[in-house]
């Protein structure tokens, strides 16, 4: 026997046989937000099979929407995906006015697209930021969330509410814009950009960074297709899907904006997809201050489905009943069914929503992204490392308000 034969046989007789070992991570895990458990089979650190397992937040989303009037249900959609709820707000707003065959104002469907896409900037901010934290970059963590910070400002203006608005109407929206508001945005443009620039300054040619987020958690085109992916998780891995280009809604069609595409799919492509779309919904804003109307309603002129003012509720007695009737009964909808889709913070948002002609919703069913994003997380994960399911898990930006069923 030769003996490189006899060393590589010593060599084999000292290797203990091994099984996988199964590892539970959360949902008491901070990565997973409390709300999601994986269950792991691990070959030393490399993960061989992942089970995914949501629903560790169940708060009955759609059961509790059918309790109420529709308009009650402005809160909860708030709490759908609670980094972006105005783009919530705006979509259960368009799923209602379909069914009521309705169109709001000019005035207020520009309101509604500046105010969705601070939203969408706030949003991805967050998700990039938080990415970057979880692999030790706490600098870019704070300055990424200190411009989701100057955007909760112009929103509290707007609505009153920092985070969780409930601001949208079936009809428009609970108030005009303040006198300020175009002023305030045109401030903010020039901030958004400097620090979008810093972002990439400090992380594009950081060599940790890029070792952790290049050529991990790959998805591959076939499979984002496959599991339902949209939003910048399936247009990172090559889908050019975008309802906002696809199926425009609003006054979408009147802006010139780009669809950022990704190419190998990888927390990589998911992290700078979301970099450029932030500047695409600056582009769009630049572009809807230009075009609103200065003056007008933002609401449409219905008292059977708008409330009316105030001060005509405590003067008049039409308005009081007209009041009393929309709070306590609900807007009669016409008997029917439709699907409402639109452009989330993380993909298609879609509300299906069945009407029995009364002031309550009949049945409610919510698409959320999330949960299609959250399902296609394990082809990104069998073959990585353990260390990597943290950022490739951050990548996805699972919202467990989204996932909640």
């Amino acid at each position: 026997m030769e003996p490189a034969d006899e060393l590589l046989q010593e060599e084999s007789a000292l290797e203990l046989q091994a099984e996988p070992m199964r590892l539970n991570m959360g949902p008491s895990h901070p990565a997973m937000h409390g709300t999601v458990r994986m269950v792991l089979d691990l070959d030393g650190e490399t993960i061989v099979n992942l089970d995914i397992q949501p629903g560790y937040l169940h708060r009955g989303f759609e059961k509790s929407c059918e309790r109420g009037t529709w308009a009650q249900v402005f809160p909860y959609a708030d709490r759908l995906n609670y980094v972006s709820p105005m783009l919530n707000n705006v979509g259960w707003s368009l799923a209602v006015e379909k069914l009521l065959d309705i169109e709001v104002p000019e005035r207020c469907q520009y309101y509604r697209v500046i105010l969705g896409e601070l939203s969408r900037i706030a949003d991805h901010f967050t998700c990039n930021g938080a990415s970057a934290m979880e692999l030790g970059a706490f600098t870019p963590f704070l300055w990424l969330l200190k411009v989701r910070d100057w955007i909760w400002d112009i929103l509290e203006k707007e609505t009153g509410a920092r985070m969780t608005h409930s601001f949208g109407r079936i009809g428009g929206m609970a108030a005009p814009p303040t006198a300020d508001f175009k002023d305030d945005l045109r401030a903010l443009i020039p901030e958004v950009h400097k620090v979008v620039k810093e972002a990439e300054i400090m992380l594009i040619r950081n060599r940790i960074f890029l070792d952790r987020m290049q050529g991990v958690g790959i998805l591959t085109r076939e499979n984002a297709l496959g599991y339902g992916c949209t939003g910048p998780v399936a247009r990172a891995s090559g889908l050019p899907y975008d309802v906002r280009k696809d199926y425009p809604y609003m006054v979408y069609d009147r802006f010139d904006f780009d669809v950022p595409i990704g190419e190998d799919g990888d927390n990589w492509d998911r992290f700078m997809v979301r970099l450029e779309e932030i500047r695409q919904s600056v582009r769009i804003i630049e572009q809807a201050i230009d075009q609103m109307p200065d003056d007008g309603p933002v609401n449409v002129d219905d008292p059977r489905i708008v409330l009316p003012e105030k001060t005509d509720v405590y003067t008049t007695i039409e308005a009081t009943i007209a009041h009393f009737k929309l709070v306590m009964e609900g807007l009669q909808t016409p008997k029917g069914e439709v699907y409402s889709f639109t452009e989330g913070g993380n993909g298609e948002l879609g509300f299906y929503i069945v009407s029995d002609g009364s002031g309550t919703p009949y049945r409610v069913r919510v698409r959320p992204p999330c949960w299609f994003n959250l399902a296609a997380c394990r082809e990104m994960l069998i073959g990585e490392m353990i260390a990597d399911i943290i950022p490739t898990f951050g990548s996805i930006n699972m919202i467990g308000g989204e996932c909640d069923r």
